[in-house]
């Protein structure tokens, strides 16, 4: 398989097995965002307006299976995908480091966004939740996308960041 058709397969995947484990195993919080790690994976090879309508996409998805606050997620999504599109124009990553942290940064931000969006009330665990649970989360979520993305065999042990020109960018134009 050439390394464009395993990341599309990679992102893909990512939001597919997000939905099993959501809506087919039921697993819940234990699982990982794993739809925003897919976004935004997809996003660093799409423009910000198809980064922006497939966030969008997922957003409608799973707010439709959400009883909760509909409209939260297509919100967070889209501006989640905007922005990922966006950051590779700031940013020249393509070590793993550079993907862990991009990941992370990206589904901490989309959980602060559904909860700010959902109106969820401020409180007493409102610290905790914001800089203890989420960015967790987002971490557990990166690991989990970076381990696929390395299985993949999109990031590996073969030179990958270190500049020998024979690495994979995970950037537009690869």
């Amino acid at each position: 398989m050439t390394s464009g058709a395993a990341f599309w397969g990679v992102a893909t995947f990512l939001a597919l097995l997000h939905f099993a484990l959501q809506v087919g195993l039921g697993v819940g919080e234990w699982s990982p965002d794993l739809l925003a790690v897919g976004l935004l994976v997809a996003a660093l090879r799409l423009p910000v307006a198809v980064a922006a309508g497939l966030g969008f996409a997922f957003g409608i998805i799973e707010d439709a299976l959400s009883i909760l606050s509909f409209g939260a997620n297509a919100m967070a999504l889209t501006i989640v995908g905007i922005l990922g599109s966006w950051s590779r124009e700031f940013f020249v990553g393509g070590s793993v480091v550079f993907l862990v942290s991009y990941l992370t940064i990206g589904v901490w931000f989309r959980s602060v966004l559904h909860w700010l969006i959902s109106g969820r009330s401020v409180g007493e665990e409102t610290v905790r939740l914001l800089l203890l649970d989420m960015p967790l989360a987002a971490l557990y979520g990166a690991g989990v996308g970076t381990l696929l993305l390395v299985l993949a065999g999109i990031l590996g042990d073969s030179g990958y960041g270190e500049g020998n020109g024979n690495a994979v960018r995970l950037g537009r134009g690869t």
